[in-house]
């Protein structure tokens, strides 16, 4: 069994937000396999579906980003998956607009939900990382708190729209090599 967890806030002010990339990603992946509805567990949302082989649970936390680890551990803990079959879908403030990287363990680059999913169930599982931009590369005089909540810009939604597509074409792949 793997889980995949994409990070975000619960509500619709966060919708389409850059650090809801990680739930954009995870309904895209349920829309295009065909994924049944999310069940309501306490810490979040869920569904599941057998692909290739292979037993898939998405997950989407409701405890807002900076306990996100919250979730996985009662989801790892319910249904006994160690931590090297989670991938975890998230935004990047170190990568490009678009810029997709996947790798099993490594530091938390300051995100706070990394931070939660670290404390909770350790660094080693995968990462999804996808890259929405500084704003000090983009030359904007923004806190970076307020820059993660902020909405895309129609060029970076088109960037970022491109990359979920990739990662959801390629999510066969990435479930075989990563697991």
């Amino acid at each position: 069994m793997i889980v995949i967890a994409g990070l975000g806030n619960i509500g619709n002010e966060y919708t389409n937000t850059r650090h809801n990339i990680g739930f954009m990603c995870v309904d895209k992946i349920k829309q295009d396999y065909n994924f049944p509805d999310f069940k309501e567990k306490p810490k979040y949302l869920y569904t599941k579906k057998t692909i290739n082989g292979t037993e898939v649970v998405l997950i989407k936390p409701t405890t807002y980003m900076n306990l996100s680890g919250e979730a996985l551990l009662s989801i790892c803990t319910f249904y006994k998956v160690p931590s090297s079959n989670v991938i975890v879908i998230h935004d990047d403030l170190d990568l490009e607009t678009g810029r997709i990287k996947i790798k099993q363990g490594g530091g938390n680059g300051g995100h706070n939900g990394l931070k939660s999913i670290d404390k909770a169930i350790g660094p080693n599982y995968h990462r999804i990382r996808i890259g929405i931009n500084h704003p000090r590369n983009l030359s904007q005089k923004i806190e970076v708190s307020d820059y993660v909540l902020g909405r895309f810009s129609p060029t970076e939604k088109e960037e970022i729209e491109k990359s979920i597509n990739i990662i959801s074409d390629d999510l066969e792949e990435i479930i075989s090599k990563n697991v």
